[in-house]
């Protein structure tokens, strides 16, 4: 789970009335737009002129400034020395497209395809909350790609590059609706539907790759959960008198950001170098969640909890021991209560959150190494001749 997104001391909910947090809040609305200036200027990015700061200084909640800003800015994301973008991209096919779902709403997605040789399988990525799958994920696909992997991305709705208010999640139902409606088209393709087919989840992604094996428990070869926010911690759960007040608010003011939350940069990034780098992460929303995105995170965490034992996919779940944004003891809660018999936990010593971009680099080799090696493996009985996939 994710630590603080709805975690709030009572006291100061029993202080605050509901009103005067609505009051301060439009004030803050206000104030909006030099808070952003404040905060982009404060930012150290090399690389970054006057005119390039002026894109940063807008509001990113609309999706026609986040697509600005990430074209203006992307060769500038690659050429920063992480060793994500350090894996060559020869040989592989990269594609990116906007899509309109059966919601009206233009979804970004994006895939990366070894060239050389058919994939061995396909992978199916689905990202953390508030991030998108055009910056880190970008050198993650292309290091699982030179492996020997098709890898296909979506930004959700609200999302990064795809259409909708941005990190403003209505329903996770419909968000992971979003998802398999998305990846059916994929995985229908003549080019693909032959291929084992795997989930891979980070972060809030890893709950969505959940519930994407609940609501399909037959369609998925395996998943690959690194830091899954599958379950709240039992000393993070909010009294339910102050969980009550967080879902009632959210019935009148579901898209303000009224939830306090850290700095999940701060707290996911073991390597200071990494961190620093955070920044040119220019579209990932970091702002305070939105009410009915926090709550829908805690009803979804809650439903996951109890149908633990309905997980029957082969498993690769990651973490790290000192991950303070997912708690590695609800990993292996995860590990223990999945009814399958083909699963794998591995923690981290050390590690924290962010396992494949913000630990040394010794770390994220071995973090990948880990994935590959687990891919290959079943990725090889799934296109054995016996199979009956």
């Amino acid at each position: 789970m994710i630590k603080s997104i709805v975690h709030h001391r009572p006291s100061e909910l029993y202080r605050c009335h509901p009103l005067n947090e609505f009051r301060a809040s439009v004030q803050r609305k206000r104030n909006n737009r030099r808070e952003v200036i404040r905060v982009s200027r404060s930012m150290v990015l090399p690389g970054v002129d006057r005119g390039l700061k002026k894109i940063l200084n807008a509001n990113m909640d609309e999706v026609g400034a986040r697509r600005r800003a990430r074209e203006a800015f992307k060769d500038i994301q690659l050429g920063i020395d992480h060793i994500l973008f350090k894996t060559p991209c020869d040989g592989i096919k990269m594609e990116e497209l906007y899509e309109k779902n059966s919601k009206g709403l233009e979804i970004f997605c994006k895939s990366w395809i070894p060239e050389a040789s058919t994939p061995k399988a396909a992978l199916f990525y689905c990202h953390g909350y508030g991030d998108t799958c055009s910056f880190f994920f970008e050198g993650i696909a292309r290091k699982l790609a030179s492996s020997g992997y098709a890898v296909f991305a979506m930004d959700y709705p609200g999302f990064g590059l795809s259409e909708g208010l941005h990190c403003f999640i209505p329903s996770f139902d419909g968000l992971v609706d979003d998802v398999i409606e998305h990846y059916s088209k994929i995985r229908e393709n003549p080019e693909f539907r032959s291929l084992p087919s795997f989930l891979f989840g980070q972060s809030m992604g890893g709950a969505v790759a959940l519930k994407i094996h609940l609501k399909q428990p037959k369609a998925w070869d395996g998943a690959i959960l690194v830091a899954p926010m599958c379950k709240i911690a039992d000393d993070m759960v909010p009294p339910k008198l102050v969980t009550n007040i967080l879902i009632g608010l959210a019935n009148v003011l579901p898209k303000h950001k009224l939830v306090p939350n850290k700095d999940l940069a701060e707290a996911a990034f073991r390597d200071l170098k990494k961190k620093e780098q955070t920044a040119y992460n220019i579209i990932a929303y970091k702002d305070k969640p939105r009410l009915q995105s926090a709550v829908e995170m805690l009803r979804t965490t809650q439903e996951i909890e109890r149908r633990l034992k309905e997980v029957s996919l082969p498993l690769l779940i990651l973490h790290g021991k000192a991950d303070t944004v997912t708690d590695p003891s609800v990993s292996k809660t995860l590990y223990e209560n999945a009814s399958c018999s083909d699963k794998k936990l591995k923690l981290y010593e050390n590690a924290y959150h962010a396992l494949l971009e913000g630990e040394p680099d010794e770390v994220i080799i071995e973090v990948f190494d880990d994935i590959i090696s687990w891919l290959d493996e079943h990725s090889l009985k799934q296109n054995q001749p016996s199979s009956e996939y």
